[in-house]
């Protein structure tokens, strides 16, 4: 298994408790997740019929400011597991240290994998990605920058999962054009990470070969019905943006007084560097609050950020004692 965040059960294992008794900020999934209502029971009876899928992905180009084509998966990580289907294996080149599902799974569909420090070594590549803004740093790549790249590659795949709040960083209004793949993330923003919804957006021809390989029924009746509300919410995503923007300087400030240093983050993450990433772990552990290290980086501490005023307090709490 690959490193992630939101392994609960190795926090449990060694620090007691029962999932609900944990503030899990080793993920960057909004704690104040979108208000999820009433879904009918049709929802999670039937099977989601084609009209009902049209309607998540015309809510999807509403959000996403695009009329490019899109269809809709089971998380941005379904979209992922069906990269190596794209084209025959050759050579990829990820921009790195990055999410690291990308490495593993073109790896063993025989693709030549190779992580890359700057954009510029990613030309030549068959298949080049880019994670923006990055994840787990927060680097930011303009857009600009980013279409120049296009015509040195074969494919540019630009994972957008952290972009919602960063809207000026996306290039989904751009992705018909021939060799580019945007993914989005439905889950991180708006909360609901287990519903497992993402989006594809591409060109006509990759979008074609996505809805091949995806199925007939790619996402659940719930998903679709809590998506569409979601998605055309344009009010709950403004002020949930400018509340991410404000809760990560409280964050950040919280860390300062630590003596912990910005590495850098996203709206729903931030990163620090610690004396020891272990160490502080384990004292947030200890008051039920879970964290992110990385075995790379034994500095480098990860956090979400806190939903609720309780949230905010505990970990205000735990970090004084």
């Amino acid at each position: 298994m690959r490193e992630h965040g939101g392994n609960l059960d190795l926090a449990q294992q060694r620090f007691g408790g029962r999932a609900e008794d944990w503030i899990d900020l080793s993920t960057g999934i909004n704690r104040l997740p979108y208000p999820v209502g009433e879904v009918s029971a049709r929802a999670w009876t039937a099977l989601p019929s084609r009209a009902e899928i049209e309607a998540l992905h015309q809510a999807a180009h509403h959000a996403y400011r695009t009329r490019a084509p899109l269809v809709a998966l089971g998380g941005a990580q379904a979209a992922i597991q069906l990269l190596p289907q794209l084209a025959p294996p050759g050579r990829a080149r990820i921009l790195a240290p990055t999410y690291n599902e990308y490495a593993g799974v073109l790896a063993a569909a025989g693709w030549d994998v190779q992580e890359v420090e700057e954009p510029a070594a990613l030309e030549g590549a068959d298949l080049a990605i880019v994670v923006n803004p990055n994840n787990p740093d927060g680097r930011r790549h303009s857009p600009k920058d980013l279409l120049a790249l296009l015509p040195h590659v074969g494919r540019l795949v630009i994972d957008e999962s952290f972009a919602d709040a960063v809207p000026q960083l996306s290039l989904a209004s751009e992705a018909d054009r021939p060799g580019l793949l945007i993914l989005r993330s439905f889950g991180k923003f708006y909360g609901l990470a287990g519903l497992r919804l993402g989006f594809a957006i591409s060109n006509a021809a990759d979008i074609d070969k996505l809805v091949a390989f995806s199925g007939p029924w790619p996402v659940s009746g719930a998903a679709i019905a809590i998506g569409c509300r979601a998605l055309r919410d344009d009010a709950w995503a403004d002020a949930t943006s400018a509340r991410l923007v404000r809760d990560s300087a409280r964050l950040d400030e919280m860390a300062r007084v630590q003596g912990w240093r910005l590495v850098g983050g996203a709206p729903l993450f931030r990163l620090y560097e610690t004396p020891n990433a272990l160490a502080a772990q384990e004292k947030l552990a200890r008051g039920h609050i879970w964290s992110r290290v990385f075995a790379q980086q034994p500095t480098w501490l990860r956090l979400g950020l806190p939903g609720s005023a309780a949230e905010w307090t505990r970990l205000a709490e735990v970090l004084a004692r």
